[in-house]
């Protein structure tokens, strides 16, 4: 019975379409209130957000969508779709369970997961977030020649978040073909729409955003599926979005533990008097068809009881590989044409190279030799970015390649997780490192996790041009590095010279997890350089020794690398006095052998980074380094670092805020006074 996952828009009215229609509806909604009974007994843990009620939008849609190409991320009531879009209802009821059958390995809850391979995409908690991913991995498939069609989830709370605009904006600009669907069931958690917003029709929200929206009532399972089918068929026809209102109902409170008080007296039933389920099957039988619906009901039953038995019969979740599934394994090197150019560029080097300059060959190289690579960020198009290192890359590669985003970081960087999650590899430059702020949640709690909590490889690489000395003032200026990886799951480099940024640019888009990589901004055309292939381009993922020394270790790396070896020389001549300098290169993951190598042999520590003293990055390496030689140390570690204060902008205030070369000679002489 339940092997038959599909319908075609053709036979939606027949009574075998209809019956099948109900019998998933009904194991959805069996399933469901068992999973909330076992909930109660203590048996699963965290909290359930049934979908009862919803089971009339979610089970039609499922069964219209072409599972071989198209893309979804349910939300917390889609329990009746993720089990027709693949799996077995045992693989689902052990991710509540959290037990060694989850498909998860138990690191994600409940509903909060999906089948990437199978592009439904996991959904976190977040609202809104997932639109954007879903806008990229259809973009993503119809880019590969395959007629997709994306369906996002979002429900009437979650359509004020800034991510749901963000993303209907950025479909519509990109004619992206993907059902964006409102599940408006009256409340978000316990808020009523009448307090939320001020319309009545968020569906016409659409029209903003010049694209097409209606409202459709769930009331009826056969007219979804007719309202539904005629739909879908436009988007993958036309490819173009639409956003759908349906009107759905919860027949529970928003979760487990929701008392549901806030609700008007007899509200809640008479929500429950309007149950599709029900009038669905009372309408089926009245059609003559009461004993396969006898039969259904009996098989759903006896299927969802034998499969909870076998699903609590599992052993616990192990530990095993927790640590060790943070990043997807370190995947093999791509093949490189091995010339600084490519195809009609086969120089081996290139003379008299800015870093700017040598990021530039970097992207072009992967434009070219790479054809799975995107290029995105806002006005990195004709205007070339704000500091032009995208310059001339859309005029050569098209802007299906390379384009300008709308001023959407959040959305655009979902977007380039979709393309990332379905076989594309995106490279996005934001136009300032701080304007990462505002997608954070993107890149630390999405893309960061994608791995460890879904088993998916994520390989995007996030450009961001960071660092003082500008006068930028205090929104352009940052070091985000300590802000950004403290969450695991990132990977990042931090180029100090064009050769290294060229290396780091392909070592970061090969890899098979997302890279930050930071980009100092001071470094862009500070002096010329020859970049040439590099056949050991990934020893970018270690440190560099630049000056040997006995004296102590200096661990640094961006723009600070220069300054302490400007420093270094200085106190070589004068003070007669060496230092092992270390250009740490790779932030993430951190590889500190030859570090703490040079620390056993020279006792003494000395840490420079722009960022701020407090929280810096600084601290993790102090500790790091230290913790194993603390006995063997002659001096106390010295940190040299920004003052704790926002970056100011007049450059006599930005020249005291942050270190210089004469304030680390200061800082060195005082040290080893």
């Amino acid at each position: 019975m339940f092997t038959h996952r599909d319908l075609r828009t053709s036979a939606l009215g027949q009574p075998e379409a209809l019956l099948r229609t109900y019998a998933w509806m009904q194991l959805a909604r069996t399933g469901d209130n068992r999973i909330l009974d076992l909930f109660r007994q203590g048996l699963i843990r965290g909290t359930v957000t049934g979908g009862q009620g919803n089971e009339a939008l979610i089970v039609p849609l499922a069964l219209l969508a072409d599972k071989a190409v198209d893309v979804i991320s349910f939300s917390h009531r889609g329990f009746g779709g993720h089990l027709i879009w693949s799996g077995h209802l045992g693989d689902h009821l052990c991710q509540y369970f959290a037990n060694s059958g989850s498909p998860t390995k138990a690191r994600e809850g409940n509903i909060h997961h999906g089948d990437p391979a199978n592009r439904s995409l996991p959904m976190i908690s977040h609202l809104g977030i997932m639109l954007s991913n879903v806008v990229g991995a259809t973009d993503s498939q119809r880019r590969l020649g395959r007629p997709a069609v994306g369906f996002a989830f979002f429900g009437d709370g979650s359509s004020s978040t800034g991510d749901v605009h963000e993303s209907l904006n950025l479909a519509a600009v990109l004619s992206a073909p993907v059902v964006f669907i409102i599940e408006n069931n009256q409340y978000a958690y316990s808020t009523p729409v009448h307090e939320q917003f001020l319309s009545s029709t968020l569906f016409e929200r659409a029209k903003g955003y010049g694209i097409e929206g209606f409202a459709m009532d769930c009331s009826d399972p056969a007219q979804v599926l007719a309202t539904l089918g005629r739909a879908v068929e436009q988007v993958r026809k036309e490819c173009r979005p639409v956003v759908i209102e349906a009107h759905t109902f919860r027949l529970r409170g928003h979760a487990a533990y929701d008392t549901c008080d806030y609700m008007e007296p007899g509200e809640a039933e008479e929500i429950l008097a309007e149950d599709p389920l029900p009038r669905f099957r009372a309408h089926l039988a009245a059609a003559g068809h009461g004993p396969q619906l006898d039969a259904i009901d009996a098989t759903v039953h006896d299927f969802v009881e034998a499969t909870i038995k076998a699903a609590m019969a599992l052993p616990p979740v192990s530990p095993a590989d927790l640590t060790a599934e943070v990043f997807a394994p370190v995947a093999p090197p791509k093949h490189w044409i091995p010339a600084v150019g490519s195809i009609n560029n086969q120089e081996e080097k290139v003379e008299n190279v800015t870093m700017a300059q040598a990021l530039n060959l970097g992207l072009r190289k992967i434009l070219t030799e790479r054809l799975e690579s995107v290029v995105l960020g806002q006005d990195i198009g004709t205007y070339g970015g704000a500091f032009k290192v995208t310059e001339g890359l859309v005029a050569e590669f098209g802007r299906p390649r390379v384009f300008s985003t709308p001023l959407c970081e959040s959305a655009s960087t979902g977007y380039a997780l979709g393309l990332a999650v379905n076989g594309h590899r995106a490279i996005e430059e934001f136009q300032f490192a701080d304007f990462a702020t505002d997608a954070t949640t993107q890149i630390v709690l999405n893309a960061a996790t994608y791995h460890f909590r879904a088993g998916q490889k994520c390989p995007v690489v996030f450009r961001f041009p960071c660092g003082g000395g500008l006068t930028f003032g205090s929104f352009h200026s940052q070091e985000m590095e300590s802000a950004f990886l403290s969450f695991p799951g990132l990977k990042a480099l931090y180029p100090s010279n064009p050769q290294d940024a060229f290396n780091a640019l392909l070592a970061a888009y090969e890899d098979d997890n997302p890279v930050i990589l930071f980009e100092h901004k001071a470094l862009y055309r500070r002096g010329k350089h020859t970049v040439q292939w590099d056949p050991a381009y990934r020893d970018v993922w270690s440190p560099a020794h630049l000056r040997r020394g006995d004296f102590a270790t200096v661990v640094t790396y961006g723009e600070m690398v220069l300054l302490a070896g400007e420093a270094c020389d200085y106190l070589a001549g004068e003070y007669e006095k060496t230092f092992d300098l270390f250009d740490l290169r790779a932030l993430a993951p951190l590889n500190l052998a030859a570090i703490k190598a040079s620390l056993a042999r020279t006792g003494r520590l000395v840490v420079i980074h722009e960022g701020r003293r407090t929280h810096g990055f600084g601290a993790e390496l102090v500790a790091r380094l230290t913790e194993e030689h603390f006995r063997q140390l002659k001096a106390a570690p010295l940190r040299i670092a920004s003052l704790d204060v926002p970056v100011p902008f007049a450059p006599e205030l930005e020249a005291v805020y942050r270190p210089s070369r004469d304030k680390i000679v200061d800082a060195l002489v005082a040290w080893m006074g």
